[in-house]
């Protein structure tokens, strides 16, 4: 599966260059056996940021770094220049990442799937596993131009300074709470770029999950 989410990600056009990072040797060997580039972690990071932050100190050349799942083989390229191209276009923020519609109940309820609002900029005023915003005359019928909300997707990009700063900040109140990082940003005071895209990418939680993988990957190569 690691194979399949690193050839997604050197699809995208703005990165030059892609490293997983791991502190399993098992990994790191089936990367080695496709040809890709590894870096080994500490094993006692307690979230994937602060592995990443791990890379980031090693180099100091590079400006931007984007953090993408492992579990996600279905990444789409154009998400990924995307989450980067919204720290090109707004200096004044160090941390982008992106958000999908919601036009699906289960979701908008459901605490496993985190939601997002945002300002007119388009920068993160809150992120929850609560419903938000909370439609309290009731649940209109979602239209393409009026969603029940819009879905956090897990794809980040990080200036390599602030990935640094933030790597060192402490667990936040709000991010204790909710069990969500992106919190201790917004409660240091940091923004959040948000960019959108229609579809978020299929994670892969399960053998199941995977399974369905393999079949529709073996449906587009038929």
């Amino acid at each position: 599966m690691i194979q399949h989410v690193v050839e997604a990600v050197r699809r995208a056009q703005r990165l030059e260059r892609v490293i997983v990072a791991t502190d399993d040797s098992r990994i790191a060997d089936a990367v080695a056996a496709f040809g890709g580039e590894c870096a080994m972690t500490r094993a006692d990071h307690p979230s994937g940021t602060d592995r990443v932050a791990e890379v980031a100190r090693g180099l100091p050349d590079v400006d931007v770094f984007v953090n993408v799942q492992g579990d996600e083989p279905e990444i789409s390229s154009t998400a990924i220049d995307l989450v980067v191209s919204l720290l090109e276009h707004d200096p004044d923020v160090a941390m982008a990442t992106l958000a999908t519609p919601i036009r699906a109940e289960a979701v908008y309820r459901d605490p496993s799937c985190v939601k997002v609002v945002c300002a007119r900029s388009g920068r993160a005023l809150y992120f929850s596993r609560s419903p938000i915003p909370l439609h309290r005359d009731g649940l209109p019928a979602p239209t393409s131009e009026r969603p029940l909300g819009h879905l956090h997707l897990g794809l980040y990009a990080y200036r390599r300074e602030f990935l640094l700063k933030l790597a060192s900040l402490p667990p936040s109140r709000l991010e204790e709470t909710e069990k969500l990082e992106q919190l201790r940003v917004l409660e240091a005071g940091f923004p959040i770029a948000v960019g959108f895209v229609d579809e978020p990418s299929i994670g892969i939680d399960t053998p199941e999950d995977y399974r369905r993988f393999v079949d529709r990957w073996n449906g587009r190569t038929a």
